[in-house]
């Protein structure tokens, strides 16, 4: 399973990276990292990673200016992409169909070929522009999966409102995560 995992300057790196070491554990899927520079900024400012940790999760590792790079392109398959966390300028841009970068020229790739493409949108409050732009994306397929906390599962880490998150992300791509508490009635 080819799987690409964007990332952009929103604050949440840290889902990004649970992401990753989950699916590096996972033999039978093969990553795909672009991550902006802001992610990367981000990464710094949040959290104990450093960048060359980040890499060594992903199997293949994209310059986001390179539009060149394989995911770029409809005739390389994948089996979808996820932007987690997804700022409101590439969800715009998704939207707006500008592809200026890596990442939304592989999401644009991912729409023209009717393959998944899942965004975890970061931004409170939401204006009425962002609602429209995700509005606008979800009748086109997209799957919106904002990162909100549940807590019928009675988290008491942080680890745990990650996991939950990774787990409704792996969800979209039929990928099970035995570490996401789900709901049992």
């Amino acid at each position: 399973m080819e799987f690409v995992v964007g990332v952009t300057g929103a604050t949440g790196t840290i889902y990004a990276v649970k992401l990753l070491e989950v699916l590096q554990e996972n033999s039978e899927v093969h990553t795909h990292l672009i991550m902006s520079e802001w992610a990367k900024n981000n990464l710094a400012v949040e959290t104990a990673y450093s960048w060359d940790y980040v890499q060594g999760l992903a199997d293949v590792v994209y310059d986001n200016s390179n539009l060149g790079a394989k995911t770029s392109s409809g005739s390389y398959l994948t089996h979808g992409m996820v932007v987690v966390p997804c700022s409101m300028k590439t969800l715009s841009s998704i939207a707006g169909g500008f592809c200026d970068n890596l990442i939304s020229r592989t999401a644009d790739v991912m729409l023209k070929e009717g393959r998944k493409l899942v965004l975890c949108p970061r931004e409170t409050p939401l204006s009425a522009i962002h609602l429209e732009n995700m509005l606008k994306l979800s009748r086109l397929g997209v799957r919106m999966v904002p990162p909100m906390p549940a807590f019928y599962n009675a988290p008491r880490t942080i680890d745990d409102l990650i996991n939950h998150q990774v787990m409704k992300i792996l969800d979209q791509f039929g990928i099970s995560y035995a570490k996401g508490k789900r709901w049992h009635g």
